[in-house]
C-alpha cells in the first residue's frame, strides 16, 4: 500500500466523531504522557462501546502509542512549544474504512518537518542527522502528512481500524514495540555490513530512541525481549541475554530470558546449544566486551582451528548493571567475520548500560508494586458485613500508580443489633499513609464495638491520631528513608483523615434508622424513589487537625426503597482541565438520574460516570459505598 505525504484528510459535521485532546508541555516527559493518554482513551472507547472501535485490537493500540510518541518528541525536540494533542475516530464511508486520526501540533510553524521520506530528504545514502522517529510514522500509518495554520504546524497520521497490517509477516512477540523496534535503526546485512552506518550521528540517534523504547517498559521480560529485537540484525546476527533471579545468591542461576536470531528457524537451536549452560560474568570483567567462544564451535577442552572459527564468526558477551548489581548478561554473535570494530563494541557497551537501567527501573517498579498490593490487600477488610434488610454495593479502584493509597472501608456488625459502616482516606499516599489506614481500622472496630456512640467514636478517634498515630507515621517515614526511599514532603499531612462513620440499626416495618458523622469528608447523599437527592449529613472538622474538636451526628429514617450513596474525594474530585465532578453538585445530578435502581446499579451507574468525566485515567484512589433500604 503506498503511504505517501497527502493531503489532510476531511472531517465530518462537528460532534459527530469520538474525539480526545489534551495539551502537553514541551519537555521530556511528554512522549510518555502521551502515550498513556492515547492508550487510556482508546481503552475507555472499547469499554463504551462505540461502532467505530469495535475494529480496536492491541496492535492498533501499540501502533497509534507509537506514532504519537514519535510526533510529539519530534515537537518537543524541533519546536520546543506546547505541544496540542488530539485524536478522533472516523466512521467508515462508502470509500474508505473506519479510522483513527492523530494530530500533534506546535506552535512553531516556520520550521518544516523533516523526514526521509518527505520534502527535502537526504540523498540516498546519507543518513539523516536527526534520528529516524517519522521513519515510524512512514511505516505504521497507512498515510500522514502536515498542515499549516498561522502560528500552528500539524502533523497527523491516519490508521485504519480494520484489520490492516503493515507487517503482514512480522512474528513478533507481545509487548508494546516489538514490531517498531526494527525501525530505529538503518538495517544492516548478514553480508556486507557498513558498520560506518553507526558511526558519530547514527549512533547517537539510535541510542536516543532506543533508551525511550526501553524506558517504558515494567516488565524485564519485555525489556529483554526489546533489546533482542533491537541488536538483531542491526548489531549482531544473533544474541542471548539471561538475567539474575532478583533475590538470588552466588548459588543462584541466571535464566535465559531471551534468544534471537536472524533467521527465526535457528532460534530452538540456538536456544538448546545455550540453555545447559548459564552465562554469569564476574565482575572484575567490568562492562565492556568480553570474547567467548562460539557456541557449538568446539567440544570442551578443545580449541578450534583458526580458520574454522573465522568461519564462524565472534561471539562478545556483555554484563548488564545497574546501581552496581550485576542484573544479568548477553552474548551476541557476528557470523563469518574476524573482528568487531572498537566503534561498535562501545555502541553496544553503552546500548547494555541502558538495558541495564531498563531491568533496574521494571525491577523496582515490580517490587514497589506488589508491596503496595500486599500491604493495600492487608489494611481492607477481606469480607463486608451483609446487613439484614439493607443492600450494599461496594466500589473500590485503587489508583494505578504503584504506591499505597490512604483510602479504606469496612462494613461490620456491633452489639445491640447495630451495623457499623466507614468510608475514610488518609491524608497523603505511601508508608506514611499505611500506618494511619493500618491504625484507624481497627481502632474504629474496638471503639464502636465497645459500645461508643458516634459522635463519641469520631472524638476519641481524633485524639488517638494527634498521639499515636503521628509517631507512628514518621517513624515509617524515617525507616524508608533509612532504606534509600523517598521520604513524603507532604508526610506530616498523613495523620489527617477524612472519615464518614455511621451505624445502622433495621427497623421491624422494613429500612433502618441511621446515624452518621462526617468529618471533613465529601457529604453522603441521600436518594428517594422520586429522583430527589440531598446531603444526609453536615460538614465538619477533619480529623488529626485539633485535640479538643467536637463532632456532631445527624440521624434519619432510611426508608425502602431510599439509596445513600457515600463517596471519597477521588470521586467528588475527579479532574477534567480545570473543573471537577462534583461541581455545580454534579454528583447529586449524576445520583438523581439513578432512581429506580438498585444498588449495584447505582454504584456502577456513578463510576462510569466519574470515568467518562475526563479522557484521562483516574490518578486518584476511587472509592464509593451504597446502601439502600429493601
Amino acid at each position: 500500500m503506498q503511504r505517501d505525504i497527502v493531503q489532510r484528510p476531511g472531517t465530518t459535521a462537528a460532534g459527530t466523531q469520538p474525539v480526545a485532546r489534551t495539551s502537553l508541555p514541551g519537555n521530556l516527559l511528554a512522549p510518555s504522557a502521551a502515550r498513556r493518554f492515547v492508550t487510556a482513551a482508546l481503552a475507555e472507547w472499547t469499554a463504551l462501546g462505540l461502532p467505530a472501535a469495535v475494529g480496536f485490537s492491541d496492535r492498533l493500540s501499540e501502533d497509534a502509542a507509537v506514532i504519537v510518541s514519535e510526533l510529539v518528541t519530534n515537537a518537543v525536540v524541533h519546536a520546543g512549544t506546547t505541544v496540542e494533542l488530539l485524536f478522533r475516530l472516523e466512521e467508515a464511508t462508502e470509500d474508505e474504512a473506519s479510522a483513527l486520526v492523530l494530530e500533534v501540533s506546535d506552535h512553531h510553524p516556520a520550521r518544516a518537518v523533516r523526514s526521509d521520506h518527505g520534502p527535502g530528504a537526504e540523498s540516498a545514502g546519507e543518513p539523516a542527522d536527526y534520528g529516524r522517529g517519522l521513519e515510524l510514522v512512514a511505516a505504521l500509518a497507512e498515510r500522514w502528512g502536515v498542515t499549516y495554520r498561522t502560528g500552528l504546524k500539524t502533523v497527523w497520521a491516519r490508521l485504519p481500524v480494520d484489520d490492516w497490517n503493515p507487517f503482514p509477516d512480522a512474528r513478533g512477540e507481545p509487548g508494546f514495540g516489538l514490531r517498531t523496534a526494527e525501525l530505529l535503526a538503518p538495517t544492516t546485512r548478514r553480508a556486507g555490513r557498513d558498520d560506518g552506518d553507526w558511526a558519530g550521528r547514527g549512533a547517537l540517534s539510535f541510542l536516543a530512541e532506543a533508551s525511550d523504547l526501553l524506558a517504558g517498559q515494567l516488565d524485564e521480560d519485555i525489556v529483554a525481549a526489546l533489546a533482542g529485537q533491537l541488536l538483531v540484525p542491526r548489531l549482531a546476527d544473533w544474541c542471548a541475554i539471561w538475567l539474575e533471579p532478583e533475590s538470588g545468591g552466588p548459588s543462584a542461576v541466571p535464566r535465559l530470558a531471551k534468544v534471537w536470531h536472524v533467521d527465526e528457524e535457528s532460534i530452538p537451536q540456538l536456544r538448546a546449544l545455550l540453555e545447559g549452560d548459564p552465562l554469569r560474568l564476574p565482575e572484575r570483567v567490568g562492562t565492556g566486551a568480553v570474547s567467548m567462544p562460539w557456541p557449538g564451535g568446539a567440544e570442551d577442552g578443545e580449541t578450534p582451528e583458526k580458520d574454522e572459527a573465522e568461519a564462524e564468526g565472534v561471539a562478545l558477551a556483555y554484563r548488564i548493571t545497574s546501581g552496581g548489581r550485576t542484573l544479568g548478561a548477553v552474548l551476541l554473535g557476528r557470523e563469518s567475520t574476524a573482528r568487531v570494530p572498537d566503534e561498535l563494541t562501545a555502541l553496544i557497551e553503552d546500548f547494555v548500560r541502558r538495558v541495564g537501567l531498563a531491568v533496574g527501573a521494571a525491577r523496582a517498579y515490580t517490587r514497589q508494586a506488589t508491596i503496595s498490593r500486599i500491604l493495600q490487600r492487608g489494611l481492607l477488610p477481606s469480607k463486608v458485613a451483609r446487613i439484614p434488610g439493607v443492600a450494599s454495593s461496594l466500589v473500590y479502584e485503587p489508583s494505578d500508580d504503584g504506591v499505597v493509597g490512604g483510602d479504606f472501608y469496612d462494613i461490620f456488625p456491633c452489639p445491640g443489633d447495630r451495623w457499623c459502616f466507614v468510608l475514610g482516606d488518609v491524608q497523603g499516599s505511601g508508608p506514611e499513609a499505611a500506618v494511619v489506614t493500618g491504625l484507624a481500622r481497627p481502632w474504629l472496630r474496638l471503639l464502636a464495638r465497645e459500645g461508643f456512640q458516634a459522635d463519641e467514636v469520631l472524638v476519641r478517634l481524633n485524639r488517638l491520631l494527634l498521639d499515636d498515630a503521628m509517631e507512628a507515621a514518621e517513624a515509617a517515614a524515617l525507616m524508608v528513608a533509612a532504606a534509600g526511599g523517598q521520604h513524603s514532603a507532604d508526610s506530616g499531612q498523613s495523620r489527617f483523615l477524612s472519615l464518614l462513620y455511621g451505624e445502622l440499626v433495621p427497623l421491624p416495618g422494613g429500612g433502618a434508622r441511621c446515624t452518621l458523622a462526617s468529618a471533613g469528608h465529601p457529604l453522603p447523599l441521600l436518594l428517594r424513589p422520586d429522583g430527589s437527592v440531598r446531603p444526609a449529613a453536615e460538614p465538619q472538622l477533619l480529623l488529626g487537625l485539633m485535640d479538643d474538636a467536637v463532632y456532631e451526628t445527624q440521624s434519619f429514617d432510611l426508608a425502602p426503597g431510599d439509596s445513600l450513596l457515600c463517596v471519597t474525594d477521588g470521586v467528588t474530585e475527579r479532574r477534567s482541565g480545570p473543573l471537577m465532578f462534583d461541581d455545580g453538585d454534579g454528583l447529586a445530578r449524576a445520583l438523581s438520574g439513578c432512581a429506580g435502581l438498585n444498588a449495584e446499579e447505582i454504584a456502577d451507574r456513578i463510576k462510569h460516570a466519574v470515568h467518562a468525566f475526563a479522557e484521562r485515567p483516574p490518578d486518584d484512589d476511587l472509592a464509593l459505598l451504597v446502601l439502600q433500604a429493601e
